[in-house]
């Protein structure tokens, strides 16, 4: 075997990061090059032909500004960085690392981990309008959620509406225990937890208590024009068309709104349209909407996920 190339990190913590969790890194990094990656203490051994060796090299080279402060590397983030390589977008991949799009109270960095990421946070930045649709674990909702909180705490909007139909189709709730926020709550958890990572879970129901933020079954928004306010719409799969048609009537004055689901994942019954389906065919072409479409390559989940998503894929096609 040849000699191994050999890269010095600079501390435990960047060998770590490096490595991820149980060295999962370092196996996603051979799958991508060919390359024997080992870590030895603050060493990087690299082996394999020069050319996979040198592969594996530019790889790691190019994720060093994320690795060399101890940030946790994710699967998204080496493949994005395959892809920079396979495509000369390097330069665009550097933008799209410094790029710190907030952090949490933990102090965690937070920033689109692929180039369609970037692209939607940039649409939600700068359209009043956008849908984005994709599979499990791309950043839908927490992406928007990470805008809208940003967008509250500088105060460019007043108010933070997050909403989701509770249930199925038919948002029905009278078998769970409780009053109407017990029963919804469970269907809200998600959205819930975004917003913890950005404000302290204790100064929460006082903003709600203020009507500050809002999270609610779909339901609550008939009737309503939000003005002032961020207002995104989860699992919006699940949304009839006359539900979709009441939420996008909604939009105020000096608001955004963010649409995501999942169009493969919809719990309507067999003979019901999904409002987010019909609502991308009848507003493809009005100005002013962005629609971002992840996939199974956007995943930033466990890489576990990326493969179940890309498994059903290939099985349902």
């Amino acid at each position: 075997m040849a000699d191994a190339l050999i890269i010095q990190l600079p501390n435990i913590p960047s060998a770590i990061a490096l490595a991820g969790d149980r060295e999962e890194n370092l196996k996603i990094l051979s799958r991508q090059t060919g390359a024997n990656l080992v870590l030895r203490g603050q060493e990087l051994h690299i082996f394999g032909t020069e050319q996979q060796r040198d592969l594996a090299a530019k790889l790691v080279r190019s994720l060093e500004s994320i690795w060399v402060q101890g940030n946790t590397i994710s699967s998204a983030d080496i493949l994005t960085a395959r892809q920079a390589l396979d495509t000369h977008r390097e330069d665009e991949l550097k933008e799209l690392q410094r790029d710190v799009l907030a952090r949490t109270r933990r102090g965690d960095e937070v920033r689109a981990k692929t180039f369609r990421q970037r692209q939607y946070i940039e649409a939600i930045r700068k359209r009043d309008l956008t849908f984005c649709v994709g599979p499990a674990g791309t950043g839908k909702t927490y992406l928007a959620v990470v805008v809208a909180v940003q967008a509250l705490l500088a105060n460019q909007v007043e108010k933070l509406i997050l909403t989701r139909p509770a249930v199925e189709a038919g948002e029905r709730l009278g078998f769970l225990p409780g009053d109407l926020q017990q029963k919804i709550n469970p269907y809200l958890r998600p959205l819930y937890d975004a917003i913890y990572e950005f404000i302290d879970q204790e100064k929460v129901p006082n903003l709600i208590e203020r009507g500050i933020i809002e999270v609610a079954p779909l339901a609550y928004m008939r009737g309503r024009t939000l003005n002032h306010a961020f207002v995104i719409v989860d699992e919006a799969q699940n949304t009839t068309p006359a539900q979709m048609k009441m939420v996008l009537t909604r939009l105020g004055f000096r608001s955004r709104m963010v649409i995501t689901g999942d169009t493969t994942q919809t719990d309507l019954p067999m003979n019901q349209q999904s409002g987010l389906t019909v609502a991308l065919q009848v507003l493809k072409h009005v100005e002013g909407i962005a629609v971002c479409e992840f996939t199974q390559k956007d995943v930033v989940r466990h890489p576990l996920v990326q493969r179940i998503v890309s498994a059903y894929e290939q099985y349902e096609s």
